[in-house]
């Protein structure tokens, strides 16, 4: 075979592609589950404490619907 030959055989191969493909997407999932734990877990630490006053009687004025 030619040289020609190999590199045109190299460049139409995709079946490597697909586990880059998947790598990618994995990536992207990771990335949106880090960004939404970062933006929702303050809220969600902020709701437990509240239910925790609450549940003892403290104070839960700095809670949301008291």
């Amino acid at each position: 075979m030619k040289l020609a030959n190999l590199m045109t055989e190299f460049i139409e191969d995709e079946s490597g592609l697909t586990a880059v493909e998947y790598a990618i997407a994995g990536g992207l999932v990771v990335g949106g589950m880090i960004a939404a734990f970062s933006l929702l877990g303050d809220n969600a630490r902020d709701n437990i404490e509240c239910l925790a006053h609450a549940v003892s009687g403290t104070d839960t004025a700095n809670c949301v619907g008291s």
